[in-house]
């Protein structure tokens, strides 16, 4: 048995065949010598066909024994025992499981039993597969009815209804009413159409494919008429809740359409389902059932809508389970009685599933102690009228039935009236109610006002649009119903009221009211109802609002009118009163025209403004500086000028007292005027030292913009109000002088000396140089001498006449060192303008020599006359720093540091006449 778990997931099992979903192999016949049958479970459709059941019915008959005992065929063997037959077939079954799985084992779907009619069609819904897998496919099928298998020919017999092959696609002639609707690979659907109550029985479908061959089998149930519908009801129906009802038919075709419809109204859902595992149509009717339809049929109709008829139908009862349903039976019928009489109430159950067990009595909601099916009241009272109801229960719940309402008649009441509103005011609209309680309600009333009849007046209520004072008194009625009229109970009084009347406030000061006075008011009143309790006042300065008087401390000028409101329940306000309070002039302001900027020398116009004054008889005044200027209510300036610039007061005045207003600055705006340079320090500056120069200005607006120049009135390219010199040197000095301007103009100042004084340092180094000076000077003398007794000895050698006035020389300074370029200042300072680029000159004077006194003598004495006996030989020496080798045209020396030479003319000073000079005397040209 452990072979055929390991072959089959379902083993084989030993049964009876009853001639449904067997399978026969060809090759089972020839391995056993006696009978066996071997029935797969898995060939039904609840294994779907997985297994294969093999038996000998190839070497028999082919037949199986049928369930309920009896055999297709009589000549059917004793079986063997069963110890005997499992030991004889252990090594066959092992071969005969090889053979049929490993050889020819196909897998065959479809439904083992189709049902239908006569005149209907069956639809056969197959599907196969072969075990060794895919690319084997079906050569040929044919489909047998009432089939047996023929051992000597080893071939089945039966009525072929369809045979086809599936390679040439030929197929038997009675084809026409079997149609194969499947394919070569996998579907082996086919179609009766239509089917006959003579197809019912066995219906063989044998294929082949190669050397396999295969027999699948299932059952045609064919009946005569339709059969009927099946309905399942899966749960207990209740009132109201939602159920489900299902009726199904175990047939579905697709070329025979049917319906399956209901006896209820409801949800429907059909569905059809043709499958290898089921065929069937079914209808899912879901519906909310009441009470009503506890025990009546519902009824599943197959309709066929060609036809247009019933097929077959099938019917089931409805036990629906619900509460009791009731009803009240009263005596008399209409529940209407009169006060004394007797009333009966029965509670009828109409309907109950479950049977009922407790029935309760209600009115108006609340349980009474009377129990059982019948209330009876036997002398009723006004307070029995209300509401009745019965409550019946079962397992299911409880029900109440509908209500009764018992009316117990009874006349009027004692009425009385009822005032709407209760607080009646004067002008209002007031309603009368007569107030009285009857069954049936009253269908006359009588009014009466102080006791005396208002005729006209019938109904329960009546108005009185506009009340008025004359309508306050005492009002009553009278009701009346079919029973008769009743009594009056008590009177109304309609008390009409009013807010105060005449309210008027007054003042009790006799004087007239200046302003900060005390002030009293009273308010009074002529009538009110009810009595005035408070006052109200609309004075905001005053301390207590709700007394009949008020005083206010300290009137204002602005007091506004006051009123007084006087109150009951309702409130009356008092005409308003002026206090007319006397104070001195308001809001004194000034008014300046133009009022955009103010310049010099243009018209201005000022004007006195104010508010408000009482008494209105007002005088003005102005002042500047808190100095009075004049009367009157204008100031005026013709052509206005910066001195008149200043703070201005207006003052104006009337009886009580006098107001001033706000100071108002009055700027003139000009252009800068009188500029001066101050410097500080204002007695000189050393040089060395910081010199501040501020150019101080008047002017309005401020100046925005300067300007400074020197003496030469070149612009220092300096635009602050302050210009700064630090550290002052020697040409700083001279004369400075700046220039101001704002939006209306500029001015300039006149010009202010700076004065520098030198340094202790410049002192010194000038002291030196002025040393070193004299001691040239000195050493030019000495010099000179010896020019001069050269110079004659020359003379005399040569026989030269004296030199003209003017000779050039120049003599090599041997001590002067150039001063590198790199060493030389960038340029000459100016210390003092005066001293600027003058050339200093030294004069020496030379005693007469031999030689002059000789010729002195050789010209005679008139000559000597025109020389003055002070004459004397002067020679002036000029030095000049030579500061470029290029100046000089013709003179080049021979050492080039040494570029210091000095140059000297000797000038004779006198009256007498010179000898020509010699032509051979050469001159030396200074080109500076």
């Amino acid at each position: 048995m452990d072979g055929w778990k390991r072959g089959r997931s379902a083993s084989p099992t030993w049964c009876w065949a009853d001639g449904r979903g067997m399978a026969y192999p060809e090759k089972a016949h020839e391995l056993l010598e006696f009978p066996i049958l071997l029935c797969n479970q898995s060939l039904f459709s609840g294994d779907q066909g997985k297994g294969v059941g093999i038996g000998a019915q190839e070497e028999l008959s082919g037949r199986c024994q049928r369930p309920g005992g009896s055999k297709t065929n009589s000549s059917w063997p004793r079986l063997l025992p069963r110890h005997s037959t499992m030991h004889l077939l252990g090594p066959s079954l092992l071969l005969l499981e090889y053979l049929a799985f490993s050889d020819s084992a196909w897998n065959f779907r479809h439904p083992k039993t189709l049902y239908a009619w006569d005149g209907a069609c069956v639809w056969i819904p197959c599907t196969y597969s072969s075990v060794k897998g895919g690319g084997h496919t079906l050569d040929n099928l044919t489909v047998y009815h009432n089939f047996t298998y023929d051992k000597k020919t080893k071939h089945y017999n039966g009525t072929i209804l369809y045979n086809k092959s599936l390679k040439t696609k030929e197929s038997t002639p009675s084809q026409e009413r079997v149609q194969f609707l499947g394919n070569n690979r996998n579907n082996c659907t086919l179609l009766i159409n239509p089917v006959k109550v003579n197809d019912s029985g066995l219906l063989g479908l044998r294929v082949t494919s190669g050397t396999d061959k295969w027999m699948a089998s299932l059952n045609l149930s064919i009946s005569e008429s339709a059969p009927q519908p099946h309905i399942e009801l899966h749960q207990e129906i209740r009132e109201d809740q939602e159920v489900t009802v299902t009726c199904s038919l175990n047939f579905a075709c697709r070329d025979y359409q049917v319906h399956l419809q209901w006896s209820l109204e409801g949800s429907v859902t059909t569905s059809t389902i043709l499958s290898p595992e089921m065929v069937t149509t079914q209808s899912h009717l879901s519906f909310q059932p009441k009470w009503t339809h506890d025990g009546k049929n519902l009824t599943c109709q197959l309709w066929d809508p060609m036809k247009q008829r019933i097929l077959s139908e099938k019917t089931v009862l409805l036990e629906v389970k619900h509460a009791p349903k009731l009803e009240i039976q009263v005596s008399p019928q209409e529940a209407i009685v009169t006060e004394g009489e007797s009333v009966t109430m029965r509670c009828q159950v109409i309907s109950s599933n479950p049977p009922h067990w407790s029935v309760s009595w209600f009115k108006d909601r609340t349980k009474l102690k009377e129990e059982g099916t019948t209330l009876v009241l036997p002398e009723v009272t006004r307070t029995m009228s209300g509401q009745y109801t019965c409550q019946v229960s079962n397992d299911v719940g409880s029900r109440q039935s509908d209500v009764v309402d018992l009316q117990v008649h009874y006349p009027p009441e004692p009425s009385w009236v009822q005032l709407s509103p209760s607080s009646i005011k004067e002008g209002v609209t007031v309603e009368l109610t007569c107030m009285s309680v009857a069954n049936p309600p009253p269908a006359n009333y009588t009014w009466y006002f102080n006791e005396q009849e208002i005729p006209g007046k019938n109904g329960r209520t009546f108005q009185i649009p506009q009340v008025l004072v004359k309508h306050a008194g005492r009002y009553s009625c009278l009701a009346e119903n079919s029973l008769g009229p009743g009594s009056v109970d008590r009177e109304a009084d309609l008390n009409v009221q009013y807010p105060p009347k005449g309210v008027t406030t007054v003042i009790q000061n006799p004087t007239p009211i200046r302003e900060g006075d005390s002030v009293t008011l009273s308010c009074t009143f002529n009538s009110s109802n009810p009595r005035v309790t408070r006052y109200n006042w609309n004075s905001p300065g005053s301390q207590d609002h709700t007394s009949q008087k008020l005083t206010i401390q300290k009137v204002t000028w602005d007091a506004q009118p006051v009123k007084c409101e006087a109150c009951n329940q309702w409130c009356s306000w008092s005409p308003s009163v002026n206090l007319n309070v006397l104070y001195a002039p308001r809001d004194v302001n000034i008014q300046i025209s133009p009022n955009t900027e103010i310049q010099s020398e243009k018209r201005v116009l000022l004007q006195c403004q104010y508010s408000s004054s009482r008494p209105a008889d007002v005088h003005f005044f102005w002042k500047k500086d808190g100095s009075l200027l004049k009367e009157g209510k204008t100031l005026t300036f013709g052509q206005i000028f910066p001195e008149d610039s200043g703070t201005y007061h207006c003052l104006v005045n009337n009886s009580i007292g006098q107001t001033s207003s706000k100071a108002y600055e009055l700027q003139v705006l000009y252009a800068p005027r009188r500029l001066r340079v101050s410097i500080s320090p204002k007695d000189g500056v050393v040089e060395g030292k910081t010199a501040v120069l501020t150019c101080e200005s008047d002017a309005n607006p401020p100046i925005s913009h300067y300007d400074w120049f020197d003496g030469k009135n070149q612009d220092l390219h300096y635009y602050g109000q302050m210009l700064r010199l630090e550290p002052v040197k020697l040409q700083h000095a001279g004369s400075y002088w700046c220039r101001g301007t704002n939006r209306l103009g500029q001015s300039q100042s006149p010009p202010t000396t700076l004065t520098v004084y030198y340094s202790a340092a410049t002192i010194s180094r000038r002291a030196a140089l002025g040393v070193g000076f004299c001691l040239a000077i000195f050493l030019l003398a000495i010099w000179g001498v010896k020019l001069q007794r050269s110079w004659k000895r020359i003379q005399r050698q040569q026989g030269l006449q004296e030199s003209s006035s003017g000779q050039s020389f120049f003599v090599r300074n041997l001590k002067a060192r150039r001063t590198p370029q790199a060493e030389r200042p960038a340029s000459l300072g100016c210390y003092n303008p005066v001293m600027e680029d003058a050339v200093s000159y030294a004069t020496l004077s030379f005693p007469l020599g031999e030689t002059d006194t000789r010729r002195l003598r050789d010209a005679g004495s008139s000559e000597m006359r025109e020389i003055p006996p002070s004459r004397e030989d002067r020679v002036t020496y000029a030095v000049v720093q030579n500061c470029q080798v290029a100046d000089y045209e013709n003179v080049t020396p021979e050492v080039l540091d040494d570029e210091g030479i000095h140059y000297s003319e000797l000038v004779h000073f006198g009256n007498g006449k010179r000898a020509l000079a010699q032509e051979g005397v050469e001159y030396v040209t200074l080109k500076h």
